[in-house]
């Protein structure tokens, strides 16, 4: 997790968790046009206005604190059946489910 999405996740958490979601997780891909990706949780699952609902308070957020100095997309959406996982506590929540795995390096063969 890159410096400024650590400072982001710090900065919505608590919005996020307030609404009565967890914040799955965060990712910040730059380009030419730059997106903020924001996965969102709950035990009742995620529909379209959850999402909307985050969207508007963290971009109040986001709006005040002014940590991104490009310009970006929000995207606020549930993890999904190809989830990512963050943080340690989601392998041990998914222990005994199927997974596919990705390489960094683009391998898919042992060395």
């Amino acid at each position: 997790m890159s410096t400024l999405e650590q400072k982001l996740t710090e900065m919505i958490t608590a919005p996020v968790e307030a609404l009565g979601y967890e914040l799955v997780g965060i990712e910040f891909v730059r380009g030419r046009t730059s997106t903020l990706r924001i996965y969102i949780d709950s035990e009742d699952g995620i529909n379209v206005d959850d999402c909307a609902d985050v969207s508007h308070q963290v971009s109040a957020v986001l709006d005040v604190e002014d940590p991104i100095t490009v310009a970006y997309n929000l995207e606020v959406s549930s993890p999904g059946l190809d989830r990512p996982m963050f943080t340690a506590e989601h392998y041990v929540r998914f222990t005994g489910e199927e997974v596919a795995s990705r390489s960094a390096y683009g391998r898919t063969e042992p060395p």
